[in-house]
């Protein structure tokens, strides 16, 4: 039982992501049996399900960075978009000046985005630990200029990726029917699943969140814990620039990846993960971003205008926050309290009835 009691205590947090993900479900089915029907086109599935791994899959990748920057640093970035827009510039220069593409030239483009990336969270991550700007206002500078940035770097144009190898990696490769976004995207949950058990970044990263003082005292650097995370958030930005970019097939620096930070934000908080840091799920932050993706494309196929899914978007946000507030989990749990007290037969705060026999004065007459 005590077992059984701690594996449903760290469940917990996933209730409200599968709660929502299941409602979802449920209004798809009933808007049309066929939701779950999964067809084969040129070699690949689609259906609604494989269309939500695919259109989710940078939302997915910018969540887990997210989670982390959020646990350790408690604030967020929202630079995230225009950091991916940067360093795919970055990657599409490369690979259109290398002449001859091949799948080389391909992989050092990423790897040289990946770079990118990093600098970027270290400039981020150098103000928020080291000079203590908070993450929302340190993050606010690319923000505003990122974009900028890229498209300087695109030489004032939208360039063009035209060549197969892209075309491939935003779409199948030839003999898969899996369609490789979906497939980068699971290559990329499983890394980040080895590193968290392979080292103590998860214990570093809470620590840090839950009291930092604390963390200190007991030998850990809350400012290079902080670093990492934004180290860590603009490789996670790269990555998901990189899918963007080959799915688009061209570098479009001012709507690649636009305000996904709102929805990247929300995943976290939709996952079950606190906004003011500590303890963190990544699970939960990747199940609520595929809900996210879901939410979007149910309110699409419901034939909701696309300028009003912002405002559904909206309510949702403010129903899941008071949800979550600590006032409505502290009520919860007065309540929950309160019919297990009745189920058990007692009322709350009495140990239990008297009997005749034990009543005061009287021994047994």
């Amino acid at each position: 039982m005590p077992r059984l009691k701690t594996r449903f205590n760290a469940l917990s947090h996933l209730f409200l992501p599968l709660s929502v993900l299941v409602i979802l479900i449920l209004i798809n089915l009933i808007k049309g049996a066929d939701y779950f029907k999964i067809t084969v086109v040129n070699g690949a599935f689609y259906g609604n399900i494989p269309n939500i791994l695919f259109g989710a899959s940078e939302l997915v990748i910018l969540s887990i960075g997210m989670t982390f920057v959020t646990a350790a640093s408690r604030g967020q970035d929202i630079s995230i978009g225009e950091s991916g827009a940067i360093s795919s510039a970055i990657f599409v220069q490369y690979v259109l000046r290398a002449g001859n593409v091949t799948l080389g030239t391909i992989l050092v483009g990423f790897l040289i985005s990946c770079l990118a990336g990093i600098i970027i969270g270290a400039f981020n991550g150098t103000l928020v630990s080291f000079f203590n700007v908070q993450p929302m206002v340190a993050t606010l500078i690319l923000f505003l200029g990122g974009r900028s940035i890229a498209f300087i770097i695109d030489g004032k144009v939208s360039p063009i990726l035209a060549n197969e190898i892209s075309n491939r990696i935003g779409t199948v490769i030839p003999g898969i029917p899996i369609q490789t976004p979906i497939i980068l995207t699971a290559v990329f949950i499983a890394l980040v699943a080895v590193v968290l058990r392979t080292t103590n970044l998860r214990l570093y990263v809470e620590a840090v969140g839950i009291n930092p003082s604390a963390a200190r005292l007991n030998g850990i650097n809350p400012k290079k814990i902080i670093f990492l995370t934004f180290l860590l958030m603009g490789v996670c930005a790269a990555v998901a620039g990189f899918i963007a970019v080959n799915k688009a097939g061209r570098h479009d620096s001012v709507n690649l990846l636009k305000f996904i930070m709102m929805d990247a934000i929300l995943a976290v908080a939709l996952g079950g993960n606190s906004l003011g840091g500590g303890k963190f799920s990544i699970t939960g932050s990747i199940i609520g971003a595929y809900t996210i993706e879901m939410l979007n494309r149910t309110l699409l196929r419901l034939e909701v205008n696309p300028e009003a899914i912002k405002v559904f978007k909206a309510v949702f946000i403010i129903v899941l926050m008071v949800l979550a507030s600590p006032v409505v989990r502290d009520f919860a749990a007065q309540a929950l309290e309160k019919v297990k007290s009745i189920a058990a037969g007692r009322a709350p705060g009495h140990r239990g009835a008297l009997s005749m026999t034990d009543a005061p004065g009287k021994k047994g007459e």
